[in-house]
This record gives C-alpha cells, sequence and structure tokens, in this order.
C-alpha cells in the first residue's frame, strides 16, 4: 500500500538518495590559535555532513519554546526586534486547555501578521492525571495520554486549536500522534497541520526516531543530551526535520551546547535551534501566579537565541537559515492509514521495515 504524505504540497514519490552538501566548512572554535601553538586539532569528516535539508533549502531554522500565553508572545516578539533575533516557530507547553479561545485567537493573529508558525500542546497529558506512576522513582508512562478520556481530551483540543487559526500540534504521546495523523488525513484536521513531537518523548535512537516519522511526526525533539554522532546515525536513516535545545529547561538536564550549533546544524539538518533557559523554575502549567518569571524568562530565551546567531556569525555558520515564514517540513515517510469506512486492518509489511 502506498505511503501517505503529511501536506497536500509533499510529493508521494519515494525519496532519493542525495550526498552531502559540498560547502564551506564551518570555523571550529579556537581553531586558529590553537594551530599557531602546535595543539593537534581533530579533522572535521564531510561524510558526517547531512545530506538533508527543508524543502526551501535552508538547514535550520529557529524557535522560541515556552511562551505560554499572548502576553509572553508579546515579550518575544518586542525583544526578538529589538535583538534582531528571526524566529521560524513559538511554541507553549503548558497546553491549549490551559488557554481561553480569545487569547489563541490573539496568539494566531500575533503570530501570523509576523508569519511565525505557532505550535500548542495537545494536553491532558500523564504528569498531571491521576495517575502515581508518573511520580514514581522510574517516572512511569511519563506524559503519555492515559486512557480513552485523556486521547478524546488531546483530539478536543486539536480539533478546537485549528479551529482557532492554530495549524502545528506539540504531542507526547505515540498514540496521540497517529491519531492525529489520521484525522488530518481524513480531512477532521487541516491538511497544512503540522504535528511535533515532545522533547519529553524525544526518541534517542535511528529505528526510534523512523517509526515516530512514520506515526505522523512532522518535526521531532530528541533529547539534549544526543552526541554528535547520534545526530549522524540518525540522519542516515530519516530527514524528518529535528528540534533541539541548544539551551535546555534544567528538567531536560539543562545542557548548554551553544559553541556546538554549527554542528548540530551540520550534521542534523534539517533542525530546529531551539532557545531554552537552564536555572530557571519551570512555568508548566502556567497562571498569573507565575507571570513575572514567564515574561522574564522569555525575554531572556530570546536573548539567549541572539548569542547563538553571534556565534554561528563568528564561525562563518550563519548561511543556512530558511526564508522567515517558512514552515513545511518537507516529503515525509508514513505507515499506510486505513479510513473509518475501511476499518479493517491492514496487514502488508510497510516498505523499509
Amino acid at each position: 500500500m502506498p505511503q501517505q504524505s503529511s501536506t497536500p504540497q509533499q510529493s508521494s514519490t519515494p525519496r532519493q538518495s542525495t550526498t552531502p552538501r559540498q560547502k564551506p566548512v564551518p570555523r571550529r572554535p579556537g581553531a586558529d590559535a590553537l594551530a599557531r601553538i602546535g595543539h593537534d586539532f581533530p579533522a572535521t569528516d564531510l561524510a558526517d555532513t547531512s545530506a538533508h535539508s527543508f524543502p526551501d533549502g535552508g538547514t535550520w531554522r529557529t524557535e522560541i519554546p515556552s511562551v505560554e500565553g499572548p502576553e509572553a508572545l508579546a515579550v518575544v516578539l518586542k525583544e526578538s526586534a529589538q535583538l534582531d533575533v528571526p524566529v521560524h516557530r513559538i511554541s507553549q507547553g503548558s497546553g491549549i486547555w490551559m488557554l481561553r479561545d480569545d487569547e489563541i485567537t490573539e496568539m494566531v493573529e500575533a503570530c501570523a501578521a509576523r508569519e511565525i508558525e505557532l505550535c500548542l500542546f495537545t494536553g491532558p497529558r500523564g504528569t498531571w492525571d491521576i495517575g502515581g506512576s508518573t511520580r514514581s522513582d522510574s517516572g512511569g508512562a511519563g506524559l503519555r495520554a492515559r486512557g480513552h478520556d485523556a486521547l478524546a481530551g488531546c483530539v478536543e483540543d486539536a480539533l478546537r486549536a485549528t479551529g482557532l487559526g492554530v495549524r502545528c500540534l506539540l504531542v507526547a504521546d505515540e498514540g496521540v500522534l497517529w491519531t492525529l495523523h489520521r484525522m488530518r488525513v481524513a480531512g477532521l484536521l487541516p491538511a497544512d497541520t503540522t504535528l511535533k513531537l515532545s522533547a519529553l518523548t524525544g526518541p534517542v535512537n535511528p529505528a526510534s526516531y523512523e517509526v515516530y516519522e512514520r506515526l505522523g511526526a512532522d518535526s521531532l525533539n530528541v533529547p539534549s543530551d544526543l552526541t554528535l554522532d547520534h545526530l549522524t546515525e540518525i540522519r542516515r536513516v530519516s530527514r524528518a526535520p529535528m528540534d533541539m535545545y541548544v539551551e535546555a529547561p534544567d528538567d531536560l538536564g539543562g545542557y548548554i551546547r551553544m559553541y556546538e550549533a554549527a554542528e548540530l546544524i551540520r550534521r542534523g539538518a534539517p533542525l530546529y535551534l531551539k532557545f531554552g533557559l537552564s536555572r530557571s523554575p519551570g512555568i508548566y502549567p502556567y497562571g498569573a501566579q507565575l507571570r513575572e518569571t514567564a515574561l522574564a524568562t522569555a525575554r531572556e530565551r530570546v536573548r539567549r537565541g541572539r548569542l547563538v546567531l553571534d556565534l554561528l556569525a563568528r564561525h562563518g555558520a550563519d548561511g543556512g537559515m530558511s526564508p522567515l515564514g517558512a514552515r513545511h517540513p518537507g516529503e515525509l515517510r508514513r505507515f499506510p492509514t486505513t479510513s473509518a469506512a475501511t476499518p479493517a486492518a491492514d496487514t502488508s509489511a510497510p516498505e523499509g521495515l
């Protein structure tokens, strides 16, 4: 059975293999000074360069995460204009269900006016419901949607948000992801809706990355502790866009990888650079009691983004950014789906697995 693409703009033609782009290698941090004192410096292996890019030809885009409402969004937009930080996507973490309709509409309109993709989180999810396993030492089922009602709540969130103009949904459960992808194929969600996999669910090996792509993910967060070699391994099996915190929140490890930004792009493209914030209080689920923290951290995330962009420029790696307004992921591979009118399961083996 033929594989299905996630948006009308994407071709159903199987992907052709490509060779890594032969582009100037970015200057490695400290390389010139170390060479002058005779310090050995590891050579760059061009075979590690990702062969993939976004459909617009860019290799990287930017994302400001944890923008929890219209007021925080206004701070991000103002600060990004002042610091000249280009923004492709803004995402929210508390959940669609934590926003009023008028708040969602205000965020949609503000982002649309600046051609920024707005991504809102579906809910409810396991860390906030009555299940105790997520609070055990093992972490239990994590963010997954527990039971039919939680799954249905995520579906309700998706329908409500897309009805208000949102075209990117953040998902933390593979069952929710597959369900929303089938709804998209069936026309229950707009065909240009993109589905983004949460950092708290992110795959850590090439096989799991490919599975999430086939389940419907258009953009996949990977944990920020993956090595550069791990990114290369993933890129050998999938071209689905990757999201990665250049600076991760403390609950995701607090890693700061600014000096690796150029290499993250070279080996992980197409890549969304996410400007998170370590050493900062958590704000999920957001409410007015956290207002000052949310606004201050929103402003600082943009500043952190400026620091990363400055580093890229100093290393000659600031080229290759997607045009502002770009949001489509390109041609991706999917598991076959069946329509509601033909509920029988498809037993054929999906291509490539």
